[in-house]
């Protein structure tokens, strides 16, 4: 089962590139983002939850996290495999995914860093923004702050997963199809 982590700063072209991996490797593609916007949409209690977070640019809380993560991935019993995309964000959300997955005997086979400059994903997000209608992809303040907390929170797994020999680094800057080319390459370099 080839289950993938991508990771890198808002902006970075995970979701744009997940897709396109999931298309060609036939994988679930579990994305935290839509998973909360379906909890928001719909009105959960953890989507409430959730968007109280989103809203001011932070990371929602591991728990809340890790509990729609779950229930998504235990809906999904013929799966391949599958590529989390915005999770796990921190390295204790790293280590409760690793625990989960070897409670249904698999783990994770790779991950995927993708590697961009800040002020091009202010400008990815910008440009993004302007279709999207997310507020939160409309006002450089947040988008400074998303960053920054990824920098805070989330690249430290890269320690994490270096030390398990399952780190990738691939630079996010240039054409989605050369970007994805260098990502496919990694993955079929195993």
């Amino acid at each position: 089962m080839l289950n993938i982590v991508i990771f890198g700063p808002p902006g970075s072209g995970k979701g744009t590139q997940a897709e396109k991996l999931v298309e060609k490797y036939k994988l679930v593609h579990l994305s935290t983002g839509d998973i909360f916007r379906a909890n928001i949409k719909g009105g959960t209690e953890l989507g409430i939850l959730a968007k109280s977070y989103m809203d001011k640019g932070d990371l929602v809380p591991d728990e809340v996290t890790i509990r729609m993560l779950e229930s998504e991935v235990n809906k999904q019993k013929d799966a391949k495999g599958f590529i989390f995309d915005g999770f796990p964000r921190t390295t204790a959300q790293a280590q409760a995914l690793d625990k989960f997955l070897e409670g249904k005997k698999f783990s994770i086979s790779m991950t995927l860093a993708l590697d961009v400059e800040e002020e091009e994903l202010t400008r990815r997000i910008l440009l993004r923004g302007k279709d999207s209608g997310r507020a939160d992809d409309q006002n450089p303040e947040i988008i400074r702050n998303r960053v920054k907390e990824y920098t805070a929170k989330t690249a430290p797994l890269k320690d994490f997963y270096s030390k398990q020999g399952k780190l990738r680094v691939v630079i996010g800057e240039g054409g989605i199809d050369a970007i994805f080319l260098k990502l496919c390459k990694e993955i079929d370099n195993g």
